[in-house]
C-alpha cells in the first residue's frame, strides 16, 4: 500500500465499506470505471492509454506494470483484501474462466468518462456503455456455469465499485483551450449536463441487477501530479479544475440520493474522495512521510510523482499519473 493516495482513498471507502457490505461471507465484486480502477484491460487493447511500462508496478508484488496506473495495489485490489477475497481480473483477460468468474470482474479502462466524446485521443477505450455490455455478456457466461438464478443472487448480493467524471475535465472540457464541450456549456451547465448522463448509467447499472454500489465523486482534480506538473509553479492546484470538482461532487451526491428515494432502498452510497485526497494534501506528516511533487518524462510524456524525503543514498518513486499533453 505504498500510493499515498491510494492509501488515502482506501482508508476512507474502508468507513463506507461498513455501511454497505456486512462481514459474514465473501462476496462477487464487480468494478467500472477510468484509471483510477483499471486493473489491466487497457493491456489488451491498442491504445495509448496503457501501464504497461516502468515506472507502474514498481512497488507491486512482482515489481513489474501489471496494467494499473499505479506504483503498485490500486483500489480495488486493496477492497478485495478487505472482502478477504483474491483481487478481480480484467474482463478482457484469458485466465477470467470457470470459477475464478465468481469473484467478480472488473471492467474499467483508463481514459473513459461519463460522456462517450471524453478520451477520444486514446482512440480504442473501453467506453462506460461498453463496460455494461460487458457486464450483461458476464452474466450470460456465469448463467452458463451456475444457472440464471444463482448468477442473479451473485450479482444481487455483490458490491460494486463506479469510478467516473475525472476524466470528463481534465480529458475533454479542459483538455485544449476553446475545447468544443467548454464551447457549448458554461462549466455549471456542464457539470449539470454530467451528472445527467452520469444518473442514466447508474440506472441501467441497476437494470442489470447491481445493488450495493460504492460511487466515488472525483478528488481535487487540480491538484493531480499531471496537473501540477503541467500548470503549476509553486506547487498550488489548479483553479479551474477545483471548481469542477466543488461543483461536480455535491451534484453527484445529490443526484444519488435522489435515485435511492426513487427506488426506495440505499443503492447507490457516495464516496468523498474529494475530502479525503485533500487532507493528505493539506496535512501529509499524518500519513508518516514528508512529501513532494517531482517532474519525470519519459516517452515525450510529462509525469509527475510523490517521493518521500529520501533516505540516504535511495529514492523511491510512489506514483505517477500520466499527461496526455506532449511536452
Amino acid at each position: 500500500m505504498d500510493n499515498p493516495f491510494v492509501f488515502v482513498m482506501f482508508f476512507g471507502l474502508l468507513l463506507t465499506l461498513g455501511h454497505v457490505v456486512p462481514q459474514a461471507e465473501s462476496r462477487a465484486f464487480f468494478v467500472f470505471g477510468d484509471s483510477l480502477v483499471d486493473n489491466g484491460n487497457n493491456n489488451y487493447l491498442v491504445t495509448t492509454a496503457r501501464a504497461d511500462a516502468y515506472p507502474y508496478g514498481i512497488d507491486y508484488p512482482t515489481h513489474r506494470a501489471t496494467g494499473r496506473f499505479s506504483n503498485g495495489l490500486n483500489i480495488p485490489d486493496l477492497i478485495s483484501e478487505q472482502l478477504g477475497s483474491e483481487p478481480t481480473l480484467p474482463y478482457l483477460s484469458p485466465e477470467l474462466t470457470g470459477q475464478k468468474l465468481l469473484v467478480g470482474a472488473n471492467f474499467a479502462s483508463a481514459g473513459i468518462g461519463i460522456l462517450n466524446d471524453t478520451g477520444i485521443q486514446f482512440i480504442n477505450i473501453i467506453r462506460i456503455s461498453r463496460q455494461l455490455q460487458y457486464f450483461q455478456q458476464y452474466q450470460q457466461r456465469v448463467s452458463a456455469l451456475i444457472g440464471p438464478e444463482q448468477t442473479q443472487r451473485l450479482v444481487n448480493e455483490a458490491l460494486v465499485l463506479m469510478t467516473l467524471g475525472g476524466n470528463d475535465f481534465v480529458n475533454n472540457y479542459f483538455l485544449v483551450p476553446f475545447s468544443a464541450r467548454s464551447r457549448q456549456f458554461a462549466l455549471p451547465d456542464y457539470v449539470v449536463y454530467l451528472i445527467s448522463e452520469y444518473q442514466k448509467i447508474l440506472l441501467r447499472l441497476y437494470e442489470l441487477g447491481a445493488r450495493r454500489v460504492l460511487v466515488t465523486g472525483t478528488g481535487p482534480l487540480g491538484c493531480v501530479p499531471a496537473e501540477l506538473a503541467q500548470h503549476s509553479r509553486a506547487g498550488e492546484c489548479a483553479v479551474e479544475l477545483q471548481r469542477a470538482a466543488a461543483l461536480f461532487n455535491p451534484q453527484l451526491v445529490q443526484m444519488l440520493n435522489g435515485l435511492n428515494a426513487e427506488l426506495g432502498s440505499d443503492v447507490f452510497i457516495a464516496a468523498n474522495a474529494y475530502e479525503m485526497h485533500m487532507d493528505w494534501i493539506s496535512n501529509p506528516r499524518a500519513y508518516g512521510s514528508l512529501l513532494w511533487p517531482r517532474t519525470v518524462q519519459r516517452n515525450r510524456t510529462l509525469h509527475h510523482s510523490i517521493e518521500p524525503v529520501p533516505e540516504p543514498g535511495r529514492f523511491r518513486v510512489l506514483g505517477s499519473i500520466p499527461s496526455i499533453r506532449e511536452s
